[in-house]
């Protein structure tokens, strides 16, 4: 694990799955994580779970899809913090319908949840992490933004317009030395992946089948990458 002690992270998203996982590396590595979701009973309890790897975390509600909201999360996050070292956009959801059966509601919502999300929070946070002298955003990706699946067509644009995203961010915000890359998980254990084991048959057999380790990865297997990805350079 590298040392990050004394930075700041946020994670959308990271009182569950996923973006746990990350949280938790991210607070075994040093750093003081600050925890952005809707639910404030999970993220009152994720805290209290990166509090126990040692790190001054707290939580913040926030509806990332909402440009008002996202940048109440960085004020109070400059506020509270005095900086900003690291972001990891996290925040998700999807609708497993083939297109023809998804609603133009529902292709904004995920739409707007995977990726408009991500956007605001780039933006918004840009400003600190350049005060900072730089910083790292990994934004959270998937198989599925270079596979298709038929249940999944606003889920995997969203996905795929990550790793678009996170190319341009990285292009243009190098000169500010703010490193910027996508992880593109597979198939991992989460409340999310839930209900693809329930809704798509034989889904949990053919992942299993399929993958090496002969099991679907877990939340905690992101914390490694995570901690690496943020790792700040020291001159």
């Amino acid at each position: 694990m590298f040392d990050l002690t004394g930075k700041v992270a946020l994670v959308t998203g990271g009182n569950g799955g996923i973006g746990l996982g990350m949280a938790e590396g991210l607070a075994k590595a040093g750093a003081r994580v600050i925890v952005a979701a809707r639910n404030p009973q999970k993220s009152a309890a994720a805290v209290e779970k990166l509090k126990a790897s040692g790190s001054d975390s707290f939580a913040l509600a926030a509806d990332v899809s909402d440009e008002a909201s996202v940048q109440q999360i960085f004020d109070q996050v400059a506020e509270r913090c005095g900086r900003l070292d690291i972001l990891v956009n996290n925040a998700g959801t999807t609708v497993r319908k083939p297109a023809d059966q998804l609603a133009l509601a529902e292709w904004h919502m995920v739409m707007d949840t995977n990726l408009t999300s991500a956007f605001l929070c780039c933006r918004a946070a840009h400003p600190h992490l350049k005060a900072a002298g730089g910083g790292k955003i990994i934004n959270i990706g998937s198989m599925m933004s270079l596979f298709g699946a038929p249940y999944g067509p606003a889920y995997g644009a969203s996905k795929g317009g990550i790793v678009q995203l996170s190319r341009a961010l990285a292009a243009s915000w190098a000169p500010d030395r703010i490193q910027v890359n996508a992880v593109l998980p597979g198939w991992i254990r989460t409340e999310l992946t839930d209900g693809a084991r329930a809704q798509v048959q034989g889904l949990e057999e053919r992942v299993n089948a399929r993958t090496p380790a002969g099991r679907w990865g877990r939340p905690e297997d992101l914390a490694s990458r995570s901690s690496s990805r943020a790792r700040l350079p020291t001159s």
